[in-house]
């Protein structure tokens, strides 16, 4: 895990530059006392399988790692449900209704964007959707393929916490 301590150059409760990591989860400030803890930030993913079994990739649009595999999903909003987060994503990206999901797992990740690097955890559900025939791609997603799992090379996709999931379920 890769963190840069000076990121964070000033206290945001009271201003002073007395702002200092601890190596491991907080800055502290040592004029006012409040600490600012680095938590991970809550993102979604979606496994969406055809009947072939070959699993629903797209193509990153953005960066990071733009243009490389990526699976459906993205952040969970405040005060939004995890649940409600991946149906709003796949909604999203693929123009596609989900009405069933079950929790596959959870899968931490760094995502570098801006110059910052955000912890996040990823929670992946297995997505069951109505149809495939309102399948098309938009938001941040340049293309969606279905490829069998084991087909697809790790290179290929740009995220580690995906690369993670492929792998899972490539030794299912």
């Amino acid at each position: 895990m890769s963190y840069s301590k000076d990121i964070l150059k000033f206290c945001p409760f009271c201003g002073s530059q007395n702002f200092f990591w601890d190596g491991t989860k907080a800055h502290t400030c040592s004029d006012c006392l409040h600490k600012l803890y680095i938590n991970e930030a809550g993102a979604t993913v979606a496994l969406i399988k055809n009947d072939k079994n070959e699993l629903l990739f797209t193509r990153r649009k953005f960066n990071p790692a733009a243009g490389t595999l990526d699976l459906p999903g993205g952040f969970i909003d405040l005060g939004e449900s995890a649940e409600d987060c991946v149906k709003r994503e796949v909604k999203e990206e693929l123009n596609l209704d989900v009405t069933d999901l079950v929790f596959f797992g959870t899968f931490p990740n760094e995502y570098e964007y801006g110059g910052l690097t955000y912890f996040t955890i990823d929670i992946v559900f297995e997505c069951r959707v109505k149809s495939f025939d309102t399948l098309r791609v938009g938001d941040d997603a340049a293309e969606s393929h279905f490829l069998s799992p084991q087909d697809v090379r790790l290179d290929d996709i740009g995220l580690q916490s995906i690369k993670n999931v492929v792998l899972r379920i490539k030794n299912k």
